[in-house]
């Protein structure tokens, strides 16, 4: 079972009070994770499908996280999944022709409301990192150095 997560490419850190850093950016997730899922779900699709089964936030949440994964983040310029594990995951509406004759109208429908969910993640998520980003602006002012000036690296 120790050799499982080398298998999947997964590098195990176990963070404990005597290693504050990794306290600290799992912190940064939980808070980041959490408002993507409380946005999400306060402005949330809610849709009805041809078959008229409801659909709402809870039952979309897939299309949440692969929208967190497949968003390519500024910091960075790759999305989260190709650089944790080298390729973006793809889902099986992906893969659905819309040239085929016998696709069942339930999975049509099903893959628009998957791209509508997903598109809409990822606008809550864009603009999640705007407001952020508009945050950590108002509270810091570059550096008011200048050739010369002594600093202590």
């Amino acid at each position: 079972m120790d050799k499982y997560p080398y298998l999947v490419w997964e590098k195990l850190s176990f963070s404990t009070a005597y290693h504050p850093q990794t306290e600290f950016l799992a912190g940064i997730m939980i808070q980041t994770l959490e408002e993507m899922i409380r946005r999400f779900c306060a402005y949330g699709l809610k849709s009805k499908d041809s078959d008229g089964f409801t659909h709402d936030w809870c039952t979309l949440i897939p299309a949440l996280e692969l929208a967190s994964k497949t968003l390519i983040h500024s910091s960075t310029g790759k999305t989260p999944a190709i650089l944790h594990k080298v390729l973006n995951p793809r889902l099986a509406y992906n893969t659905l022709k819309k040239d085929l004759v016998d696709i069942h109208p339930t999975e049509n429908s099903c893959k628009i409301l998957l791209e509508k969910a997903r598109n809409n993640a990822n606008r809550f998520m864009e603009d999640f990192f705007k407001y952020v980003k508009k945050r950590w602006d108002k509270g810091h002012k570059p550096p008011s150095l200048k050739v010369g000036d002594l600093v202590l690296v």
